[in-house]
């Protein structure tokens, strides 16, 4: 889990994915409040998620907002896409993500366009494999993003050059 700082906070731009209503029985009837999923990012890279919940929704989505940004992840886009094939998973919810053509665009819905839009991604294929809750379908997808491992790093980690990764 990469984690950003604050200083990196500025120019997010915030989406709201779902908004759910809650009821609670009491004596006098219904008390409603509201659940907001919050997804911002810089386009650049740089993405988080976050859920707010209040009596009011504007409330509940500026709670959201405010959680979002302090759970900022980085992903490694390469070519307006992502590295490599991965699913991603939380709860119920899969996702599956795979790298595209430049000028394939965006092909996802819900909650997983919403992510992948925030973290700057253009060209990517994506599959729903799991539950259609918004809550999991979103999470499962930063899950993805945060597993994915550029070439670079992998090298690194293997203690290899580039060159050499890709001719083993």
């Amino acid at each position: 889990m990469r984690t950003l700082k604050s200083a990196e906070t500025d120019g997010l731009k915030e989406k709201v994915v779902h908004i759910n209503r809650v009821a609670k029985v009491v004596k006098g009837g219904r008390r409603f409040s509201f659940n907001a999923i919050v997804v911002v990012g810089n386009g650049a890279g740089t993405v988080g998620i976050g859920l707010g919940k209040a009596n009011e929704v504007t409330d509940a989505i500026s709670k959201g907002i405010d959680d979002a940004k302090k759970n900022l992840f980085k992903v490694p886009i390469h070519k307006n896409t992502i590295p490599h094939e991965i699913i991603g998973k939380f709860g119920a919810g899969k996702v599956l993500l795979k790298p595209a053509s430049p000028g394939t665009g965006l092909i996802a819905g819900g909650g997983v366009r919403a992510v992948l839009e925030s973290a700057g991604i253009q060209d990517v294929l994506t599959k729903s494999l799991g539950s259609s809750n918004p809550h999991n379908q979103v999470k499962a997808t930063l899950n993805a993003l945060v597993n994915l491992i550029d070439a670079k790093s992998m090298a690194q980690r293997r203690g290899m050059t580039l060159p050499e990764l890709f001719n083993s």
